[in-house]
């Protein structure tokens, strides 16, 4: 997780084998893009496993694990539930994938035009990024990843986004000012129950894809 350098890379290490696993496995190429989800999030993990040896700072490896953190999954994440939704679920994860745009669009101006910056804090890394109205931002983030899951229409992503949200609550009261590093962290580990979602049972759906 986020305690050391070395835990990065085990669990990065470690998601990106049970993410191949689950794209391998995968019933239809919708599904591809969620069940590809541990993938990017294992990748993340390296990424800073390079800004713990980098000591923080504003280098190349903070910028792309805060464009992975924000703005990316900000969308990835209710883009890849739309894709797998059924019908009966398209409107909902249509909406949050909505959100998640209009949410991305700031984080990334954001990111782009203002400095991003990292520090060490013990066992723990802090991001600091110049944001318009960071309460708003965070509301649409979290109803653009965890609500996207809950509306997914797929018990198995609804528990996942109940346990994520409920991850999400912990961290913002454990460790207020690591907050993303954190609930990323933990958010990462949990995407391994998508490993059992890539061969489960889908709700009705066209065939086509």
């Amino acid at each position: 997780m986020c305690w050391s350098a070395t835990a990065d890379l085990v669990a990065g290490a470690g998601l990106l084998a049970l993410g191949g696993v689950g794209v391998a496995r995968v019933r239809g190429r919708r599904d591809l893009p969620l069940a590809a989800l541990p993938l990017l999030l294992g990748a993340h993990q390296i990424v800073e496993a390079l800004v713990w040896d980098a000591g923080g700072g504003g280098g190349a490896a903070t910028v792309v694990w805060t464009v992975i953190a924000l703005p990316l999954l900000a969308v990835w994440v209710p883009a890849g539930v739309w894709c797998a939704a059924p019908p009966s679920a398209r409107r909902g994860a249509s909406f949050a994938l909505a959100v998640g745009l209009a949410t991305a669009v700031p984080l990334a101006y954001g990111i782009a035009a203002g400095s991003v910056t990292a520090e060490i804090r013990g066992h723990r890394v802090g991001y600091l990024v110049d944001l318009p109205y960071p309460p708003v931002l965070v509301a649409g983030y979290l109803v653009a990843t965890v609500g996207a899951l809950l509306l997914s229409g797929d018990r198995r992503l609804r528990a996942l986004g109940a346990v994520v949200a409920v991850g999400a609550a912990g961290c913002f009261a454990l460790w207020r000012l690591e907050f993303v590093s954190t609930w990323c962290a933990f958010a990462a580990v949990c995407s391994v129950l998508l490993l059992g979602w890539t061969r489960a049972p889908r709700p009705a759906r066209s065939r086509r894809g």
